[in-house]
């Protein structure tokens, strides 16, 4: 089923033409199709150590060579700062086949996609994500500022789409009360200095190995935003123990803290009524987290 109304479709066999026809030097490699949660691009395995990113959604070429370019631009920049491994992009392909946008090719980094249910408790994997927050948020933003789309910047700027939600969940959730959060949330005080973050600390974007958080993907949003939006993690993967070994390890303060919460909240609500019968993964996700933070809701 089809997560997005536009949708492409890329099967293996034109990803391993496209593949072959346009970088020779991998075209004796096997490619397979991975299976993932992810909501953005098709993956798949080109060999042992690289693999292929193709964009689900897109009508301009230029443009998304545009953003591909900027992707692997941040991508770059944030493996010069995280502790942790990243994807290393490789190369840039073309349409052809059918497929009708450029996509991209990046170093494959080994681990297992984190599990929320298996990490909620640990303590050492919170260790893990308060060295990497932190590691990001020290780095340099040259002078740059929240770029003003999605989640970072402000919270009542998400009112619209909060409204979409509420409409879309009045069957799935308790509505009133979490409009009446929301009400809460979007008058937390502002954030301060933007950091550089990753953007989007979700399960499906951290590796683990034998418990421990070894690789970090999808780094191409790292850019300046709200020194909070990183904090979305602790609600995403952490019960209320290890959730606050996370935030006194990076020493966070009440209203931070806070705003970590409300960039939670919008994220999952969207996950949940959005992905109910297209990805039912990242559905649970939204369900979880809003369930984590109704548990403890401290605005």
């Amino acid at each position: 089923m089809r997560m997005h109304s536009d949708q492409l479709h890329v099967d293996v066999n034109t990803a391993r033409r496209l593949i072959g026809e346009q970088f020779a030097q991998w075209q004796d490699r096997p490619v397979s199709a991975v299976a993932t949660d992810g909501t953005v691009n098709a993956i798949f395995r080109i060999g042992d150590d690289l693999c292929a990113r193709f964009p689900l959604q897109g009508e301009d070429a230029d443009q998304v060579r545009t953003l591909l370019e900027a992707q692997a631009s941040a991508g770059t920049e944030l493996g010069s700062c995280s502790p942790f491994a990243t994807p290393a992009p490789v190369a840039l392909g073309n349409p052809g086949h059918g497929f009708p946008l450029p996509w991209s090719v990046q170093t494959w980094i080994p681990g297992h996609v984190a599990d929320a249910r298996s990490l909620a408790a640990s303590s050492a994997f919170a260790e893990d994500l308060a060295t990497l927050i932190g590691a990001l948020r020290g780095a340099d933003t040259k002078g740059r500022r929240f770029s003003g789309t999605g989640r970072g910047g402000s919270l009542p700027d998400h009112d619209g789409w909060m409204e979409t939600c509420f409409q879309e969940s009045e069957n799935l959730l308790d509505v009133d009360r979490l409009r009446r959060l929301w009400a809460e949330f979007r008058e937390l005080p502002g954030a301060g200095t933007d950091v550089m973050c990753h953007g989007d600390l979700i399960p499906a974007n951290l590796l683990v190995q034998d418990g421990r958080l070894v690789g970090v993907l999808d780094g191409g949003g790292f850019g300046p935003a709200d020194p909070s939006l990183d904090l979305v993690a602790a609600w995403h993967l952490f019960d209320a123990e290890a959730r606050e070994d996370l935030r006194q390890s990076l020493g966070c303060g009440r209203f931070e803290w806070s705003r970590g919460q409300a960039w939670a909240f919008v994220q999952a609500m969207g996950l949940l009524w959005y992905y109910r019968e297209s990805n039912p993964g990242m559905s649970a996700l939204g369900r979880s987290t809003l369930s984590r933070i109704l548990d403890d809701v401290r605005p």
